[in-house]
């Protein structure tokens, strides 16, 4: 069974949400060299502090592949 946290008044802490952060040309290279060196998604998501599903929506704007290739 998961347990809450608690703050130090008592109160639980709710999850916070992300804050939308725009895409540089800094990150928008980063995500080509990672698509081009076939670095998993999961790997990019932790590095670049994104969301799976954020990678993976700009990757099909630009046209480039992402994710899982067999």
């Amino acid at each position: 069974m998961a347990k809450k946290s608690k703050s130090a008044n008592g109160a639980t802490k709710s999850k916070q949400r992300r804050v939308r952060v725009e895409w540089s040309k800094g990150h928008l290279a980063e995500l080509k060299k990672h698509c081009k060196s076939k670095t998993p998604v999961d790997t990019i998501a932790k590095t670049m502090g994104r969301t799976a599903g954020a990678l993976r929506q700009k990757a099909y704007a630009l046209g480039i592949p992402l994710g899982h290739r067999r």
